[in-house]
């Protein structure tokens, strides 16, 4: 990431008028029409079959690929090839329709206002997709990159079964680059105010244990999701009472509610099937991190051998999730 800087907010209007009207269609998917009813096929299959030659050879990539469980705050799958130059419009609003549909309908919105907000008033920032595999594969899957965004999903099919169990990514410095400790306007901080309430549940013990006084992940990409099978820092899940360990599940199914209900409902059953609950670490960070020294925790990490969420609210929010399904 680039030097602390603040941005003054860029409005729908200068955008238009900075990118003309077509490149701004296809870098901002809220400013499409309506989506289309879909087919038979499901969405990303009707993209993957609207691919040209020279289409296919650049994006459609093998199932094995290095790049399948990579994940960074800003990166693009293919990039030479973005959604404002290398896409008919008809192709751009099938991407769009794909885009909203991995996120609960009722925050859509905030989810598309993330993208454009993100590409900080530049077209060069636009998103890239792309494809690994092909439909004969049973993992056949959809990718979309870009600044603060990846989001994956089978695409063979418009049911989640769990964000493709590889990593995503979520995030966004609505107003600044250094938030301030209510992280004002930002589309993710729910999970944040979700998470405190947890902690604010545990009792006085608990809380000692949950915040650590070591460094959080490191957020170099072979880092962020590395599963450790020792050293885990904070308390552990098999040391809360039942309750506890029911308030933790429950927490964890209402700070995903902003992605697509299939994937949230396969993705705890995931959770729920394996017992991860018990095996969890979960994890808090102070000084710098605690925004305000307000101990409402900005910074906090769940993982086990299996599993890795991490959310670094300082400076501002970067979410990375990674649970195999």
């Amino acid at each position: 990431m680039s030097a602390p800087f603040e941005r003054k907010p860029v409005s729908r209007r200068e955008i238009l008028r900075a990118l003309g009207m077509s490149a701004a269609y296809a870098a901002f998917p809220s400013l499409h029409a309506a989506p289309a009813a879909a087919g038979k096929d499901s969405l990303p299959m009707q993209f993957y079959k609207s691919l040209s030659e020279e289409q296919h050879a650049k994006i459609v990539l093998p199932s094995d690929h290095a790049q399948r469980g990579y994940v960074s705050n800003w990166w693009y799958i293919c990039p030479d090839q973005r959604l404002h130059t290398f896409y008919s419009k008809d192709q751009q609003d099938l991407v769009r329709q794909i885009f909203e549909s991995l996120h609960h309908p009722d925050y859509r919105e905030k989810m598309n206002w993330q993208v454009q907000k993100d590409l900080m008033g530049q077209i060069k920032n636009t998103p890239s997709v792309g494809f690994f595999g092909t439909p004969a594969d049973e993992d056949f899957e959809f990718i979309y990159t870009g600044h603060h965004v990846t989001r994956r999903c089978r695409a063979s099919s418009d049911k989640g079964f769990g964000f493709g169990g590889r990593p995503i990514f979520y995030g966004n410095f609505a107003k600044a680059f250094r938030e301030t400790k209510d992280h004002e306007g930002n589309p993710f901080w729910y999970q944040g105010l979700v998470f405190n309430e947890f902690v604010q549940a545990l009792d006085g013990k608990q809380q000692e244990k949950i915040l650590v006084g070591r460094e959080p992940r490191p957020e170099s990409p072979a880092k962020v999701i590395e599963k450790r099978k020792t050293d885990l820092p904070g308390l552990c899940g098999a040391d809360l009472s039942k309750d506890q360990q029911a308030k933790l599940l429950e927490t964890m199914r209402r700070m995903l509610v902003c992605f697509r209900p299939d994937d949230v409902k396969a993705t705890m059953k995931t959770i729920t099937d394996k017992k991860l609950v018990e095996r969890v670490f979960v994890s808090c960070y102070g000084g710098v991190y605690d925004i305000g020294s307000d101990k409402v925790w900005d910074t906090w990490q769940i993982e086990s051998p299996e599993f890795v969420w991490y959310f670094r609210g300082y400076p501002h929010i970067h979410g990375y999730f990674h649970l195999p399904v």
